[in-house]
């Protein structure tokens, strides 16, 4: 028997017309708000067309891929933690132009193709560079009895993290069709929009500033918009998760020059990542942190009892604070008794913890790809990252716009605030902090040139090591 087609009914369509009208009157009240500006205008009219398309286009609920890619197509994946640079340092001595990254596939986790297969909007390149220890030449990295070199001991970790530095900078311009060097949190949307890698700096550990604030500051003048407070070693603002000893329960955590180290990167805007520190240390950066602090790969201490991890009251304070806890896809971090057997799935129920714990506003990801060749099955590189949203959104239980907040809106809100912040404190007059570190042991004093000020030292001699005063 013949059939005929049936004419849609005009119900049907209707609350299709409904969300169409909505994305209508959204984009007129953004063209308004945005009047003057052409490049935001020009956004804003992206975001309508956008908005209109996925309108008519409804995806169904249980079609989780593409669920994931309409979420990474709209909001920036932002990774907080990269290890690519210290790769190009060390395998390629910096040396980047004799290679052409678009052709050439790379064997670590983050070559080009790979990090547009994996929709990605914005990375944390991490300027890494060792400990002090790991930076004399010859050195058997994997000595457990080699030296550690005294905090005041001269090392080259300030010209290496500048050489970082540089060679970040220079791929990002060497590469303009694919990345975009941002410095602001504004600057990671609009790149995204252009279909571009918003690229950032982070430098992961206070060892690197030679533990000093005159290098902090210029390391933010010159882009770096985090930095990790310790690496895998102690240094002069504080302890690290290596030193604690669980026996006794020591934890020396932050050191009253740490305590100077957290106000000073509030005042500049630098994001302070508590990844890599003691337990204590995240503990007390927290209580004095005027603005959010970020954990730029670290997961749930409950979930996996790494001292890399969180735990549970940290979580609670980060909440408090408005901070951000960025979870890895190393093995070992999300699955300490069995690494081998780590999958995505355990690097969910990180998330799902974090989120439990504080909030679906501050959890995020950090995957510390090309730190480690362990890395989570599922996430293997930077390609997968729609994988994990896809199996996140199939776990149930998390609505789109929680997993925008992990994809990157609960990092840029983050960002942001330190940002507001940092510029109220200046607008109050507060100065660069010039506190030095107590164990801080100087140069001797040169007695030849004219004193500065020759009536302050009046009581003071000239001794073998500097100047003593006299009568104490």
């Amino acid at each position: 028997m013949a059939t005929t087609k049936s004419k849609p009914q005009p119900a049907s369509t209707w609350p299709s017309y409904m969300t169409l009208g909505t994305a209508i009157l959204a984009a007129g009240t953004g063209l308004v708000a945005f009047g003057g500006d052409p490049l935001n205008l020009k956004l804003t009219l992206q975001d309508w067309t956008t908005t209109i398309a996925h309108s008519l286009n409804p995806i169904e609920p249980t079609d989780y891929m593409a669920r994931a890619k309409r979420l990474l197509q709209s909001t920036p994946l932002i990774d907080g933690h990269n290890d690519f640079p210290y790769l190009i340092r060390q395998q390629m001595h910096n040396q980047i132009y004799d290679h052409d990254f678009h052709k050439e596939r790379i064997g670590g986790h983050s070559d080009f193709q790979k990090m547009k297969d994996g929709m990605m909007g914005g990375q944390f390149w991490s300027v890494y560079v060792p400990c002090p220890e790991d930076l004399v030449p010859g050195v058997d990295l994997w000595d457990k009895n080699k030296r550690i070199p005294d905090l005041n001991e001269p090392n080259w970790a300030v010209r290496d993290t500048l050489e970082q530095i540089d060679i970040t900078k220079r791929l990002v311009a060497h590469y303009p069709d694919l990345l975009e060097y941002c410095d602001e949190p504004s600057c990671v949307r609009r790149a995204h929009r252009r279909g571009k890698i918003a690229s950032m700096l982070g430098v992961e550990g206070g060892h690197q500033t030679g533990n000093s604030l005159g290098s902090l500051r210029l390391f933010f003048e010159a882009g770096v918009r985090y930095m990790t407070i310790t690496h895998n070693c102690d240094n002069a603002f504080a302890a690290s998760w290596v030193s604690v000893d669980l026996k006794t329960g020591k934890d020396s955590g932050l050191t009253k020059y740490g305590e100077a180290v957290i106000r000073e990167m509030n005042r500049l805007g630098m994001l302070v990542d508590l990844s890599h520190v003691s337990p204590n240390t995240m503990r007390q950066a927290l209580e004095i942190a005027r603005a959010p602090v970020i954990f730029s790969h670290s997961g749930a201490y409950s979930v996996n009892k790494h001292l890399r991890n969180v735990p549970d009251d940290v979580l609670e304070a980060t909440k408090r604070n408005g901070g951000v806890v960025m979870v890895p896809a190393i093995t070992f971090f999300m699955n300490w008794e069995h690494p081998e057997e780590a999958t995505l799935d355990d690097l969910i129920d990180h998330i799902f913890w974090i989120a439990d714990k504080a909030g679906w506003e501050h959890v995020g990801l950090g995957s510390d790809f090309d730190g480690s060749a362990s890395v989570v099955k599922g996430l293997e590189d930077t390609s997968q990252w729609p994988n994990l949203i896809a199996k996140l959104l199939a776990r149930g239980n998390v609505t789109d716009a929680q997993v925008k907040g992990l994809l990157g809106d609960n990092v840029l809100r983050v960002w942001a605030e330190a940002e507001r912040l940092a510029k109220k404190f200046q607008a109050q007059g507060e100065l660069p902090c010039e506190e030095n570190w107590e164990g801080r042991v100087w140069e001797t004093v040169n007695h030849d040139p004219p004193k500065l000020f020759p009536e302050v030292d009046s009581d003071r001699v000239p001794l073998k090591g500097g100047w003593a005063d006299i009568g104490k």
